[in-house]
């Protein structure tokens, strides 16, 4: 195999196996549902997308077309936001509190008209 391809293939790995760590951190240390949501979807879906298209690179080296890669990062790709969203959706149709701080401008002052 072509060294280039294999230190290409390394560097993603390695990229992928950070953002996955961020993202089980983020999973674990952050205070509320709102943000331990936030941090494994989007650095998951960084991370198997990295495996996934190294994994297509190697696969292409070799001759074979890595089609599977393609459709699992897609499905990746396209599945993590949307249960993201309905997770998020449920969790507001619950009334589930969150821990974030609110700027004191964001909140509309009331007049007593």
């Amino acid at each position: 195999m072509n060294p280039l391809i294999e230190w290409t293939a390394a560097a993603l790995i390695v990229i992928a196996a950070f953002f996955l760590l961020v993202g089980a951190l983020g999973l674990a240390r952050l205070p509320d549902f709102y943000m331990r949501l936030h941090a494994p979807t989007k650095a998951s879906t960084l991370g198997v997308g990295g495996v996934l298209i190294a994994s297509m690179l190697v696969a292409a080296s070799q001759g074979r077309p890595g089609i599977a890669e393609l459709l699992i990062t897609l499905f990746v790709f396209v599945t993590a936001p949307v249960s993201a969203n309905l997770m998020a959706q449920a969790a507001l149709h619950l009334k589930l509190a969150s821990r974030a701080p609110v700027p004191a401008d964001a909140v509309p002052e009331r007049r007593n008209d």
